[in-house]
């Protein structure tokens, strides 16, 4: 459990979540190994990561920092998707503007090819007419090679003759002009009819086409109208999440401000043992003589078979984002293994913490010129209570996730003249 100044905890934000971390869990002693071997191998399958990260908040304060970052993530994703569909209708659109110009061409080139196809028609008929009369003319006044060759006896002199012969070649060159503009007048009207033809082409696939955009265009606007109907329920749950995010952690402020009273009692009554267990070793002293210095380190025996997996120290709040301490160690390890007693002490109390689960608290006497105490939290349940007398590697407790935890684990205290200090330096 970290503490936190009162300033600090007024400055509280939201921030993510810590990532989770694996631990392991150890081998029990071998003084319990065949009792316990079968308890152990199914309380192996029930361990949760301890995420000693997360111990400082409520579960209900993670649950709720957990959901609001879940709907701002899915309210930004969805706010892409928004816009992503927003820009594909917009380019549809743009798409169906061009579509029907074209339509609009097609239908205009079909228009002029129908006049045009209507004007050669036309011209096919009169050359028909032309041609029709100048069969007449054959029929009744004969074939002008035929009346050119009379003309050519009937001649009196060369110039009678060259007269004829030039009316001759004016009236076969007419002729032969009226049979080839009726020829051409069949292959512009061939033409015609065919540029008519591709031109009913060009129209029914540009209607076809536009007739299948506009179901891409009604996909594509439903899309926009179903990414905007979630942006507006994902804004709706960012801020039902938010407020439960402000709730649980008034709620946690609530509890970390009588855990702070339960700590100030606990430390001055741990302070005043101390200072009557020092005055104690004293006047033990006086009568004895003085004893050697003491050396802190190993004095006190591991409090669990498990795994550190979050270290004494100051750090950042992983929920709140603010500086504190993280005033123990945290013991990784499977709900239902045994606690042991680090030394030889007395039972001075046992209670519930809201924060804290089931404590217990041990105090150890005068040990190399302090007042040492060691107390243990989150426990399922303990064997020993107040006033009890216990030795050093006595089951006490068993290992539980009681209180603001994330897992089975252990939090372990060094209290020293009722303050905390680094059980490394004790271990």
């Amino acid at each position: 459990m970290r503490h936190f100044p009162r300033t600090a905890r007024r400055r509280m934000v939201s921030a993510a979540l810590a990532a989770t971390m694996a631990v392991g869990v150890s081998t029990i002693p071998s003084a319990y190994a065949d009792d316990l071997k079968d308890k152990q191998r199914k309380v192996q399958k029930d361990i949760k990561s301890a995420q000693s990260e997360l111990h400082a908040s409520s579960r209900s304060m993670q649950r709720a920092t957990a959901k609001l970052a879940a709907a701002r993530d899915q309210l930004a994703g969805a706010q892409v998707a928004l816009a992503a569909a927003e820009g594909k209708a917009a380019d549809a659109a743009v798409r169906d503007a061009q579509m029907q110009v074209e339509l609009d061409e097609a239908t205009a080139a079909l228009e002029q090819a129908q006049t045009d196809l209507a004007l050669g028609r036309g011209l096919m008929n009169d050359q028909l007419d032309q041609v029709t009369a100048t069969v007449t003319d054959f029929y009744q006044q004969g074939d002008p090679q035929l009346l050119a060759f009379a003309s050519l006896l009937d001649s009196q002199t060369p110039a009678d003759l060259t007269r004829q012969n030039e009316l001759r070649d004016g009236i076969v060159d007419r002729e032969a002009r009226v049979f080839q503009e009726l020829q051409a007048a069949k292959v512009l009207l061939k033409m015609r009819e065919q540029q008519v033809e591709d031109a009913k082409e060009a129209v029914a696939l540009k209607r076809q086409a536009a007739a299948d955009h506009l179901v891409v265009m009604q996909s594509l606007e439903a899309e926009a109208a179903a990414a905007k109907a979630s942006v507006v329920s994902l804004v709706g749950a960012r801020a039902t999440a938010q407020s439960a995010a402000v709730r649980a952690k008034r709620a946690d402020e609530a509890a970390l401000a009588e855990l702070e009273q339960e700590e100030a009692k606990i430390s001055d009554m741990l302070r005043r043992r101390a200072l009557a267990a020092l005055r104690a070793q004293r006047a033990k002293q006086r009568d004895q003589g003085p004893a050697s210095p003491g050396n802190s380190g190993g004095f006190l025996d591991s409090p669990v078979s498990g795994t550190l997996s979050s270290p004494y120290g100051y750090r950042s709040h992983p929920i709140y984002g603010y500086w504190g301490l993280h005033d123990g160690q945290d013991w990784a390890a499977g709900c239902g293994q045994p606690l042991y007693a680090g030394a030889d002490g007395r039972v001075v109390s046992s209670y519930s913490s809201t924060v804290y689960g089931r404590r217990l608290v041990v105090d150890h006497g005068a040990v190399s010129g302090v007042g040492l105490a060691t107390i243990y939290n989150h426990a399922t349940s303990y064997t020993v209570g107040v006033g009890a007398r216990v030795t050093r590697g006595q089951v006490i407790g068993y290992v539980g996730d009681s209180g603001w935890s994330t897992g089975c684990h252990l939090h372990f205290t060094v209290m020293a003249n009722g303050s905390t200090v680094d059980p490394r330096n004790w271990l």
